[in-house]
């Protein structure tokens, strides 16, 4: 039996790139490459970038100096002041192979490359038909300062033509809102994005006057920038570790099932996006879904199951209060603490981090143990109690998402 069909969305943006890649190496194969030195420590520093790319934030494939090479040599008018007489069909067909060769090691390893790979070259190919045919025909010729400017215009009209294709290329894929997706890659484009275009613009401008020993000189603050990254990435990878194993004391005592706050948490992220809250907002409620019965720590009887929702509202309040009280003394965000303690508040009162975790919680304790049928059945029980106990928004959120993603009960353990 086939495998599901993809979205159309990425069948069209796949094929242009491809139709666009395959068309340009087509065009440059009969005639061989113009400037052939230019063009290999250009693809061969694309390469690199490929090389050391990696994975940041949220699955974001970030390989700066990839990026910026690529945009400089689209952006490439003068060698020595010399001018290049290198044009678009050159320019993506050289980056075309050097992100393929960079890309080698990745795809050995599983890892996907196709939506990276459409994006570099749709996005070079914008940059280069932006500035080379104009170029060739000496419309630039004598702008001094300005033609800095155009370089850097072109470049941020780069990265918002790519965030927003990497916006619509995830929204196809996952389903989430298409507007917090596309917030959430402007952001992201704010930070490594800017690195990107002034390498980018420098190098061009760079290359124009001392020739290809810039390229060397001007990549290495990038890939400075690049480990400073990372470093960032895995120190934030370490504290979402610890907040994790934090909550798993629960489960080490035997107050909540095993897997229970993961569970809770990987839901509840995916109800927060499905919602459209930000990075750091999703940051917040995930911690806070993995924390949200430390309190039962300082019952002196487990509950049974460690399921809370059954329990009187006193009892609720008192084990989110005492869990706030837990995790303002971990030094975690102040902002997860609240969310914790103001869980068994009403529901008008609650803010919305607070009424995802609230449904997503009592969701997973009344279908864990129910049968086939408990999945529905507990949505079901969530609906009726949407007058004042859990909020309709949430509870319809959260449908969607297991009815989306196919996905009735995360796996136990």
């Amino acid at each position: 039996m086939s495998g599901p069909r993809p979205p159309a969305l990425l069948t069209v943006v796949h094929a242009c790139a491809a139709l666009l890649a395959a068309g340009c190496l087509l065009g440059v194969l009969p005639t061989g490459l113009d400037e052939r030195g230019t063009a290999l420590a250009f693809g061969a520093l694309i390469t690199l970038g490929e090389l050391t790319r990696w994975t940041g934030a949220e699955g974001r494939e970030a390989a700066p100096l990839g990026a910026a090479a690529a945009l400089s040599y689209a952006l490439l008018g003068e060698n020595g002041s010399e001018p290049t007489r290198h044009g678009v069909a050159q320019v993506i067909g050289v980056v075309v192979v050097a992100s393929l060769l960079g890309s080698v090691p990745h795809i050995a390893r599983g890892r996907p490359v196709l939506d990276h790979l459409a994006r570099r070259v749709l996005t070079v190919g914008f940059a280069a038909v932006c500035f080379q045919p104009l170029f060739n025909q000496g419309t630039f010729h004598g702008w001094g300062t300005p033609y800095a400017l155009l370089l850097l215009a072109i470049l941020t009209l780069t990265c918002l033509c790519d965030a927003l294709l990497a916006a619509a290329l995830a929204h196809s894929r996952t389903r989430w809102p298409f507007g917090p997706l596309l917030r959430d890659e402007l952001r992201a484009t704010l930070g490594i994005g800017s690195a990107v275009c002034a390498t980018g613009a420098v190098m061009a401008l760079a290359v124009a006057v001392v020739g290809l020993w810039a390229l060397p000189v001007f990549s290495l603050p990038l890939l400075l920038t690049q480990m400073s990254f990372r470093r960032c990435a895995a120190v934030r990878t370490t504290y979402r570790q610890t907040i994790a194993s934090l909550a798993r004391a629960t489960e080490i005592a035997g107050y909540t099932p095993a897997g229970h706050a993961r569970r809770v948490a990987a839901l509840s992220r995916a109800v927060g996006r499905d919602l459209g809250l930000s990075e750091a907002e999703l940051t917040v409620l995930e911690y806070a879904a993995l924390m949200h019965d430390i309190g039962q720590l300082s019952l002196v009887d487990p509950v049974p199951a460690g399921a809370t929702a059954e329990l009187p509202v006193t009892q609720q309040r008192r084990i989110a209060l005492l869990g706030g009280a837990v995790v303002r003394q971990t030094g975690v965000n102040p902002q997860v603490a609240m969310v914790v303690e103001r869980i068994a508040d009403p529901c008008p009162e609650q803010p919305l981090a607070a009424r995802i975790v609230r449904a997503v919680n009592a969701y997973e304790e009344k279908a864990r143990d129910a049968g086939p049928g408990g999945p529905l059945k507990a949505l079901e029980e969530l609906r009726l109690g949407t007058a004042g106990e859990y909020s309709p928004e949430v509870v319809e959120s959260l449908a969607r998402v297991l009815s989306r993603d196919c996905l009735m009960m995360p796996r136990a353990g």
